[in-house]
């Protein structure tokens, strides 16, 4: 395991995009784990403070104030913790449903596999988007019918891409060998085929985070996402949207923020992917 983590952090190394990509990441998660120390006002950023509202950027507030008077830095700061506890526990439901879905899809050859294929394609069937903004309008707006609404968006990938790579690795020889042998159906699937298709299931979980953030801050620009006074990023960007061109600090904070996170993990999961699968190397590269 060691020498595994070792091996892909010189290859990240080596790979200045993936490299780019982690470094956004970890300065993410220290910047969400660090946030009342980096913090240059971490006990206002839901107070109303109106002597102070729409402040340009200053030495006292580096990304100016909003609506509320409130330091939109602070905001970002902890609005990053909320971003990645949606895609984090998003991400997790989706692939702790998505994975035994296709293993098992994958594995046998019925009714059971073809039920289970149908109910993710009538899910893939409806743009993701759609689906997630009509569920989390059903449910109404709070962290945990985001996470929901997410959850139930995006397991079918997980399913599909399982499904695939189950149905390919039942034909190599060290599966058929083990059935052969008399392996149970669930010893094939977890010791031989899951972590041979583990390369994969990485690639798009850590691809399928940035898409996840990006979702989970439309739902909090149209309303959907947490309630105010929550310093989320998608609900500050929609608080933005009455006071430009003038206030153009508010919005550009955490719309720079949403991009740098969502191009953080995409150029990661690249760097993943070529690492894990050659085959798959981007062109021009050597």
């Amino acid at each position: 395991m060691l020498e595994t983590t070792r091996f892909l952090l010189r290859k990240l190394a080596s790979d200045r995009t993936a490299a780019l990509g982690a470094l956004i990441i970890t300065l993410l998660v220290v910047v969400a784990i660090a946030a009342p120390v980096l913090s240059t006002h971490p006990g206002d950023v839901t107070e109303f403070h109106p002597p102070e509202r729409l402040l340009p950027p200053s030495g006292d507030h580096f990304f100016g104030t909003d609506r509320m008077g409130a330091d939109v830095y602070s905001r970002l700061l902890f609005g990053a913790r909320i971003t990645i506890a949606i895609a984090v526990i998003a991400i997790g439901a989706s692939v702790l449903v998505g994975i035994p879905v296709g293993l098992v899809a994958g594995y046998y050859r019925n009714w059971v596999s073809d039920a289970l294929m149908r109910i993710s394609d009538i899910f893939l069937a409806v743009p993701q988007i759609v689906l997630a903004i009509a569920i989390a309008q059903t449910l109404g707006p709070s962290i945990e019918n985001v996470i929901l609404a997410l959850s139930a968006t995006y397991w079918p990938f997980w399913a599909r891409l399982v499904y695939a790579e189950t149905r390919s690795a039942l034909n190599d020889t060290y599966v058929e060998a083990s059935i052969a042998l008399g392996a149970s159906p669930w010893r094939v699937m977890i010791l031989h085929v899951l972590p041979n298709i583990s390369s994969s299931v990485i690639v798009r979980t850590t691809i399928g985070m940035g898409g996840t953030i990006l979702t989970a801050a439309v739902l909090g620009f149209l309303g959907l996402g947490p309630p105010a006074p929550s310093p989320e990023w998608g609900r500050t960007i929609a608080e933005s949207r009455e006071f430009l061109p003038e206030a153009w600090w508010y919005a550009t904070a955490p719309g720079l923020a949403i991009f740098l996170v969502v191009m953080g993990f995409n150029l990661l999961g690249d760097g993943l992917r070529d690492i894990l699968d050659p085959r798959t190397r981007r062109s021009g590269d050597g």
